[in-house]
This record gives structure tokens, C-alpha cells and sequence, in this order.
């Protein structure tokens, strides 16, 4: 029976949960997750829980933020005046847009607020700083496609 390791597809379903139980995603009613371990396309805490298991066996995950999405910073709350957001008329909080990042790349941005002028928007995940809690079962653990390990994901 294969074992997850680097380099191999794994299919997982999955329940997220925070700290209060509330439930944040799952792919219970839904197909499993399918990714390559190794590539960095889940959280690194649950990628290293995962590391060794094989199909049929499951297990309860609790990962920390700086295993997950990291933490918080403050730093990454900003005011922008709204001429940022020319063409979009209604601005709301929750909505999220792409900016570009401090190093050339794209980053998500989510507004936060929305006064007159100003907009907060925050760059931050909308998880960092949150304790992760994963109810995970192995489905299907298998050898990539050429093409997969050479895209790094599961297609």
C-alpha cells in the first residue's frame, strides 16, 4: 500500500474547524481534495500530519498558525483613498480584489471598511492568526502524472 510522501497525489476529504468549532470548509458533500505532497498547495502543518499515512486512515489535526497561514500583521491593514477602486460603484466590506504586491507579485486584498473617502483594506489571509483544527480522512494516495509533477499540482 503506498504511503504519502513528496512527489505523490494524495486525496483527502477534509472538515476545517476553528477553535469555537465553528466549520470553515469541508469537502465532505463534495469530491475530495486532490493535491501533490511536497509542493506546497496545503498548509504545512497539515502536510507534515499527512506525511507517512495511507489510504483509509484518518486523523485530527490541530495546527498553529505559523503552520498554517501565519500570523496577523497589523501592518498589512491599510487606508486607501477610494480613487483606489475607480469602476467599481459599490464598494463592500468582505469584497476582495487583486493589488499588486509589495514585490511585483499579485496579493488578495479584502475591504475591511468603508467610510467616504477611505476604504481599510487588509492583506492578510482571512485566516492568519487562527488555530486550524482538520478532521481528515485518506482516500486515495498514488504515483503523479509527468505532467503533474512538472506543473507541481494535481490535475
Amino acid at each position: 500500500m503506498l504511503k504519502i510522501a513528496d512527489n505523490m497525489v494524495v486525496s483527502i476529504h477534509y472538515t476545517l474547524t476553528n477553535n469555537e468549532g465553528d466549520v470553515i470548509d469541508s469537502s465532505i458533500d463534495d469530491a475530495p481534495l486532490s493535491y501533490l505532497h511536497g509542493a506546497g498547495n496545503i498548509v504545512p502543518g497539515l502536510e507534515t500530519a499527512l506525511l507517512g499515512k495511507s489510504v483509509g486512515e484518518s486523523l485530527q489535526v490541530t495546527i498553529q498558525p505559523e503552520d498554517a497561514y501565519g500570523e496577523r500583521h497589523d501592518e498589512m491593514v491599510q487606508l486607501v483613498p477610494r480613487e483606489m477602486f475607480q469602476g467599481v460603484e459599490d464598494i463592500q466590506p468582505g469584497m476582495q480584489f487583486q493589488a499588486e504586491a509589495p514585490d511585483g507579485g499579485v496579493q488578495m486584498i479584502i475591504v475591511a471598511d468603508v467610510a467616504d473617502d477611505e476604504i481599510t483594506v487588509d492583506a492578510n489571509h482571512p485566516l492568519a492568526g487562527e488555530v486550524l483544527n482538520f478532521d481528515v480522512s485518506i482516500e486515495a494516495v498514488r504515483e503523479p502524472t509527468p505532467e503533474e509533477l512538472d506543473h507541481g499540482h494535481v490535475h
